[in-house]
């Protein structure tokens, strides 16, 4: 019997973010049809997890409404596979994900001002909130910043928005004689992201301190453990804008956060896939046979 998750990352890890999760983790091998389960499979994994089925279809049809998930049949068997943009944004938050960059003031920073009409204001808030999923702070209402290496990101997520004209992009430094980062933190919401950090390493630290002392263990054992870790590290690298290590504060715990849940991928990850394409076997979904969208 596997012990039951922390309660700040079961707390954390809610059944629709585990099912993205298991996803994310399946495409990792970068298999053609590795974006898709069977309904029966997903149902198997998340039992797993101690999600009962009827929470499982739920938060499917839920991802479903929300563009992440198309249904579409396997070899006749009923299933989800990721929407292109749900493709999308996995295989660029996996760039993110698992190699956050730390850079030096000396790179520079990235400002997008703009200026979205009225009549366009719900375009304004969607800009408004990508940009800040993507790490970016606000410096005033349509002066945003971010650290110089996110220029590429920014400026094809403008592109895809369809936004371009309405947005300037420049490159910049800080040549203020005000202390960088007391203004880091009126630009961006860091004790929100070191309190998340917190409940992280307070979620994490004992699963890791239970398979330190563990010689053998079973794969549905990691797999069970891993995919809510994995989840809630998901987010914390949206929010963290991958600021450089000379503004942050002196009791940051995003670096000792980050040198744990790479301890914990590296012990965890491998037994964890194998659970999954065990059950994903064990479903009988065919690997071969193309998706048909319903």
């Amino acid at each position: 019997m596997t012990a039951a998750p922390p309660a700040v990352i079961e707390r954390l890890a809610q059944p629709r973010h585990l099912i993205v999760t298991l996803y994310g983790l399946r495409g990792l091998d970068g298999r053609q049809a590795g974006r898709w389960f069977s309904v029966a499979a997903l149902v198997r994994l998340l039992a797993d997890l101690g999600i009962d089925e009827a929470a499982v279809r739920s938060s499917v049809s839920r991802l479903k409404r929300r563009g992440m998930l198309i249904a579409e049949k396997v070899g006749g068997a009923a299933g989800y596979a990721l929407s292109e943009p749900a493709e999308h944004l996995l295989d660029e938050g996996d760039q993110r994900i698992f190699a956050l960059p730390r850079p030096s003031v000396r790179d520079g920073w990235i400002l997008a001002v703009f200026s979205v009409p009225e009549s366009e204001r719900d375009r304004r808030h969607t800009l408004r909130t990508q940009l800040s999923r993507l790490g970016f702070g606000t410096v005033s209402p349509g002066v945003w910043i971010a650290p110089a290496h996110l220029r590429t990101s920014a400026t094809d997520l403008v592109a895809r928005l369809e936004l371009t004209p309405y947005v300037e992009f420049f490159s910049a430094d800080y040549l203020n004689d005000a202390d960088l980062t007391s203004k880091i933190g009126q630009w961006w919401d860091m004790e929100r992201l070191h309190d998340s950090y917190a409940d992280f390493l307070a979620g994490s630290q004992p699963v890791w301190r239970r398979w330190a002392r563990r010689r053998t263990a079973t794969d549905q054992e990691a797999f069970a453990d891993y995919v809510p870790i994995l989840t809630q590290w998901r987010r914390l690298p949206y929010l963290d804008p991958g600021l450089p290590a000379q503004v942050l504060p002196a009791d940051w715990n995003g670096a000792k956060a980050a040198e744990l849940f790479g301890t914990i991928r590296e012990r965890l990850e491998k037994p964890a896939r194998r659970h999954l394409e065990t059950t994903v076997s064990l479903q009988g979904e065919p690997w071969s046979a193309r998706p048909t969208r319903s």
